[in-house]
């Protein structure tokens, strides 16, 4: 491909707005909490508080247990063999959209934006709860967590999801709550934005875009619209 044919396929390529899942488009602090304390009850331990709990997220699901497990290290291995049935067994009970979610990703689906997500949560937990709360049909392509890719603050489930949609990073946003989310959007050459209102946890990390709710973040990428909605 000549530079004159690379330079018109990136001017065809798409823009893609990826997300993070739980603390950015759903509140899930309190599923996450309950699930752990019904695995530490399991294993015959008191419960510990949800915003403990909430602190331990980000980088999956099993360091999340093995920091939710700090008081018996000898049973981390096996409650991380069985978090995911217990996920799996609550899926969705607890967890809420957080408020202009599903309007804001039909806006930014109409205005030709591409949108992914990528969620260190297990894969197989992502696709479904995203179909639950009634979402998934907006979303091109999921990248969760357990499948062989590297998670965030990688950037390969990044990478994936452009590949995927064929979108241009550097007219793509990668919007997220935690240092793992920006850390990933800045090395894979996107714009990233701060879901501020989540319960991730920034670190020293720059934004393009701090939101302090949802709709901010999409009446910055659009105007304001209104047609058919997912159903």
């Amino acid at each position: 491909m000549n530079s004159k044919s690379r330079s018109e396929h990136e001017m065809s390529r798409n823009r893609c707005v990826i997300f993070d899942l739980d603390g950015t488009l759903i509140e899930s602090r309190y599923e996450i909490a309950y699930v752990i304390n019904e695995l530490r009850k399991h294993f015959a331990l008191p419960p510990l508080p949800d915003e403990e709990i909430a602190s331990y997220t980000g980088n999956g699901i099993l360091k999340l247990v093995e920091r939710a497990f700090h008081d018996a290290p000898e049973k981390i291995a096996e409650a991380q063999a069985s978090a995911l049935g217990f996920y799996q067994a609550n899926l969705g009970k607890k967890t809420t959209l957080y408020p202009g979610v599903k309007d804001g990703l039909r806006r930014l689906h109409e205005a030709g934006y591409k949108l992914g997500v990528a969620s260190n949560k297990p894969h197989t937990l992502c696709i479904p709860l995203l179909d639950i709360l009634g979402i998934g049909c907006y979303i091109s392509a999921v990248e969760g967590g357990n499948t062989g890719l590297a998670m965030k603050p990688d950037p390969a489930q990044l990478f994936s999801i452009l590949q995927k949609t064929d979108s241009d990073p550097a007219s793509s946003w990668m919007f997220g709550d935690n240092y793992t989310d920006l850390a990933a959007g800045k090395v894979a050459g996107m714009k990233t934005g701060f879901a501020a209102y989540g319960f991730g946890d920034p670190k020293d990390y720059t934004w393009d875009f701090r939101a302090e709710q949802f709709s901010e973040f999409t009446d910055h990428l659009t105007d304001n619209g209104s047609a058919a909605v997912c159903r």
